[in-house]
C-alpha cells in the first residue's frame, strides 16, 4: 500500500512484487545503479541491497517505508475519508529521494492512458536502461541522464512517445542535476524548479513530488479523472473540474494528497457512462 505507487504498470522492468509480498525496485541513485529487495516478515522489515548504488538504498530506506511521514497531522472531515482512514492506519507517503525516476515516467503519462504510458516505459527500459545488480532477473535500471538525452527520435517513435513528451524529457535529462535538487526542497520551491523545464507542468510536477518528496500536499490538477471522483466520493455530484476539488479538499490543506489516496483506497468509483479513451499508436503516425 506505502510502496505501490511506484510501479508503474503491470511489467514495470524496475518494480516487482513478488507472490510471498516480497518487493524489488531497481533505481539509478547518485552513487549507481542500485537493486532492493524488502520483504515484512513477523512484524518487521528486512532488506538487503546490491550494487554501486545498494548502500545508498539502504540508508534511505526508512524514509522510503514513510518515517519521515506523519500521518497524525491529518484529521479526517468527511465520514467517507474517515472510514478510508481507519481502514488503512499503516497507510504511509513513501520519499524516494530520486527526481528523475519520477519525473520521466509521469511526463510519459501526460495526455495518455495508461497503458500507453506504461507501454512506453517498459519498452525504453529494456532498449536503453541496463541490467538491475543483484540476483532478480530480467529488471531493469532507467536510463542515466545523458543515455536520456541521446535517445533517437525514431526510439520515441517506436515507444509510442510524441516529440512533445520526448522533447520535455530531453531537456529534463539535461537538467537533471538542478532537479534532483528538488528532492530536498519544500514543496513550492519543489514545483517551481520542476516547472521551470518547458513541458513540465503542475500535473507532472505533483504526481512526481508525491513520490520523490513524499509531499502530504502535492494534489495533482488537470488530471481528466480526479477531479470528478473526488467530487463524486464527497457530494455525489459527478461533474466536478479543479476548482471545485481544490474547494472541496480545503478543510485538508497541507494534507490533500493524504486525503485524495485515501479516497481512492475508498473503493468509490464515478459510475461510468463513456467508452474508455482508445489507444493511439503513435508509430502509425
Amino acid at each position: 500500500m506505502t510502496l505501490g505507487v511506484l510501479g508503474r504498470g503491470p511489467g514495470d522492468p524496475a518494480f516487482r512484487v513478488c507472490p510471498d509480498g516480497t518487493l524489488w525496485r531497481a533505481s539509478r541513485t547518485p552513487e549507481g545503479p542500485g537493486t532492493l529487495c524488502v520483504a515484512a516478515r513477523g512484524g518487521a522489515v528486512e532488506a538487503e541491497a546490491w550494487g554501486p548504488g545498494g548502500d545508498w538504498l539502504l540508508d534511505r530506506l526508512p524514509a522510503l517505508l514513510g518515517a519521515d511521514d506523519d500521518p497524525s497531522a491529518f484529521v479526517p472531515r468527511h465520514r467517507l475519508v474517515h472510514e478510508a482512514h481507519r481502514r488503512h492506519p499503516g497507510l504511509r507517503l513513501a520519499r524516494t529521494g530520486l527526481v528523475l525516476e519520477s519525473l520521466i515516467p509521469s511526463i510519459l503519462e501526460q495526455k495518455v492512458t495508461s497503458d500507453e504510458a506504461y507501454r512506453a516505459w517498459r519498452l525504453l527500459l529494456q532498449r536503453f536502461g541496463e541490467p538491475a545488480p543483484g540476483p532478480s532477473p530480467r529488471m531493469r535500471v532507467m536510463p542515466d541522464p545523458r543515455a536520456w538525452a541521446l535517445v533517437p527520435s525514431w526510439e520515441w517513435h517506436k515507444a509510442g512517445v510524441d516529440d512533445k513528451r520526448s522533447a520535455t524529457i530531453v531537456r529534463a535529462a539535461r537538467a537533471a542535476a538542478r532537479l534532483e535538487e528538488a528532492a530536498a526542497m519544500p514543496d513550492v520551491q519543489a514545483a517551481a524548479r520542476l516547472q521551470a523545464v518547458p513541458g513540465i507542468g503542475p500535473w507532472t510536477a505533483a504526481e512526481t513530488l508525491q513520490r520523490s518528496n513524499g509531499s502530504p500536499d502535492a494534489v495533482t490538477t488537470g488530471d481528466l479523472h480526479l477531479p470528478r471522483i473526488v467530487g463524486y466520493a464527497l457530494t455525489g455530484f459527478r461533474g466536478a473540474d479543479d476548482a471545485a476539488m481544490l474547494q472541496l479538499l480545503e478543510p485538508y490543506a497541507g494534507q490533500r494528497h493524504r486525503a485524495c489516496r485515501l479516497i481512492l483506497l475508498s473503493g468509490v468509483r464515478l459510475p461510468r457512462r463513456e467508452p474508455r479513451f482508445s489507444v493511439r499508436d503513435f508509430r502509425a503516425i
